[in-house]
């Protein structure tokens, strides 16, 4: 790591969790001392009791023993009790920022805009008052323990370090084994999940044209896959863990063979009883080592995790919050606009200008792919320009606080997305349902008797993604979100897509009555039912402006230009047949 370089917004909120380190540190520090008195009630009964054949001693070192034990599992809580403190300190302090980094990944479109990131949270969280971590902290402990062994003999300390050399090269070869099938185990599960996720969606689609079959072997193939690299490193790691395991056992008993050899030969100091003590100091020096090795796996899942949510942070940086802004009044201004899809070179949008006064209906018209989704989002603020800006009353709205823009600000996607929620809950956007808004944006758009038809009402579920209304409805359950609370400036792409004759003079009975009130209105649109109540039309063809103007005037000369391309093909038709006939 890099001194010079700050820390990284992970870093930081873990060195606020420090004080929390410490208690448990105090908590491990006491409690691995004490895993030392089995050893001193055996030497005690062995010593004491047995040669003076007192059954109050018995007793006595018993009761003593129990206490030691009680303790014992009275820290191992508070340790575990402790940490688990921190990692609801650790959630607190950045599960809105995640939350928000995923959302804004998704909004630029680049990589982290998923629900992986929150599986990635939740494993580094969980991992605070996880085994192998709370074993780690028993390091310090492992190095009494060997300064303990170096005053019995430095042949013993010697040993024990050649021991945890050897433990510590075996986690090194196991790293090196387990960590490409791992990560790539861990890419295949990312990648099965979002499949499977992908296909639940369009679950109709799958099941309407027999697809299922298809979808599922390719499903399995992805599961497959994953399967066997995470087998792969498991059978690897499971070796590994069974070598550390394995000398951690040998150390104990060759300490205890090593000491009583020094015993014999007058160099173990403190006579007969260092010689299990020396076996019990081993093999707590090297139990931080074996732990960390049989749980590699999960150090490993727990990096990756730690780096994919270090680069997403990385990539999204956290909003600054930004000057405080009047209320816009819906005047709208477009300047010279060259844009793309974000993480795309190539520009959609190719020097659009045009501006509109409050209260002014703007209808967009063009063929598809010619931009009208793209100026959508970049008139609503979700993408930024290459060049050029949008702006509401003066104020760029790309960089402006949408929760302070947002209640001025009605939204109508081409792909209607609802929330698992209320009718109301939905049409309010899930804020205070004020039911007088909630009831006035329902009518407007033709959808209060439907909604009044039902059992429950405006408290009736929406269901997933809309599942329990059909395409018109929530279409319609999307306008009259749009228009809650007569916001001051309305986007709508492609708004009656899906509605029939009655939503479609719904629609634009609704744009006329908020025209009225001030409501400015650009609507992305291929049928011509939206144009009677449009001031200005822009005509939109390869990302370039073809026509802006009134409509009245728009719609002539583009009458005009038809007529004139018509005139053009009839002497061209006329030679073609002279041409046949000779």
């Amino acid at each position: 790591m890099n001194p010079n370089k700050p820390p990284t917004e992970l870093r930081t909120a873990l060195a606020a969790l420090r004080p929390y380190f410490v208690r448990a540190g105090w908590f491990s520090l006491l409690g691995s001392l004490l895993v030392l008195a089995p050893s001193g009630y055996m030497l005690e009964v062995y010593g004491r009791v047995v040669n003076s054949r007192s059954h109050m001693t018995l007793w006595m070192l018993t009761l003593l023993i129990l206490g030691v034990y009680v303790l014992m599992e009275l820290l191992e809580w508070a340790r575990s009790e402790v940490m688990r403190a921190a990692s609801v300190e650790w959630d607190e302090r950045m599960r809105g920022r995640i939350f928000h980094a995923i959302f804004d990944a998704n909004l630029k479109r680049v990589p982290g805009g998923t629900q992986q990131p929150l599986n990635d949270f939740k494993l580094v969280r969980e991992f605070l008052y996880s085994p192998v971590l709370l074993g780690l902290m028993e390091s310090p402990v492992s190095l009494v323990m060997l300064v303990l062994l170096f005053l019995i003999s430095p042949v013993l300390g010697w040993t024990s370090i050649a021991f945890a050399c050897v433990i510590t090269l075996v986690g090194w070869f196991n790293e090196r084994s387990t960590k490409p099938p791992l990560m790539q185990a861990n890419r295949s599960a990312i990648a099965a999940q979002q499949y499977a996720d992908g296909s639940l969606r369009n679950a109709q689609v799958i099941e309407s044209m027999g697809m299922l079959r298809d979808i599922h072997a390719r499903w399995m193939d992805k599961q497959r896959e994953f399967l066997n690299l995470q087998a792969k490193a498991s059978e690897s790691a499971g070796g590994y863990q069974a070598v550390s395991k394995f000398l951690q056992t040998t150390l104990s008993s060759g300490l205890l063979g090593l000491g009583c050899w020094l015993l014999l030969h007058n160099s173990l100091n403190g006579g007969d009883v260092m010689m299990i003590m020396a076996s019990v100091f081993g093999g707590r020096v090297v139990a931080p080592l074996v732990q960390a090795v049989s749980q590699w796996q999960t150090v490993i899942n727990v990096r990756d995790a730690w780096s994919r949510l270090d680069s997403l942070l990385g990539m999204v940086p956290q909003r600054v919050p930004g000057m405080s802004l009047p209320a816009p009044r819906g005047s709208l201004q477009v300047e010279q606009l060259v844009a793309g899809a974000p993480g795309n070179p190539v520009n959609i949008l190719k020097g659009v200008a045009f501006a509109l006064n409050p209260g002014e209906v703007l209808a967009v018209v063009g063929p598809s792919a010619s931009g009208k989704t793209t100026l959508a989002r970049l008139l609503t603020g979700l993408w930024p320009a290459v060049m050029g800006k949008v702006r509401l009353d003066g104020a760029d709205v790309f960089t402006w606080d949408k929760s302070e823009l947002g209640p001025h600000v009605g939204y109508l996607p081409q792909g209607v997305e609802l929330f698992d929620g209320s009718l109301a809950e939905n049409i309010a956007r899930f804020g205070v349902v004020e039911m007088a808004k909630v009831e006035a944006a329902a009518r407007a758009v033709g959808l209060h008797e439907l909604i009044m038809s039902l059992p429950q009402g405006y408290g009736s579920p929406v269901g997933r993604d809309g599942a329990m209304l059909s395409g018109g409805q929530r279409q319609r359950v999307g306008l009259a979100r749009a228009i809650y609370g007569d916001p001051v400036f309305v986007v709508l792409d492609e708004p009656n897509s899906s509605l029939d004759e009655e939503g479609d003079a719904a629609l634009a009975n609704a744009i006329q009555v908020m025209k009225s009130r001030g409501t400015t209105f650009v609507v992305m649109t291929h049928r011509t039912s939206v144009l009677a109540v449009a001031d200005k039309m822009l005509v939109l063809r390869d990302g370039q402006m073809q026509a802006f103007g009134p409509r009245d005037e728009v719609l002539a000369a583009l009458q005009k230009a038809a007529q004139q391309v018509q005139a053009q093909a009839m002497p061209s038709a006329g030679a073609v047949q002279v041409a046949g006939a000779a």
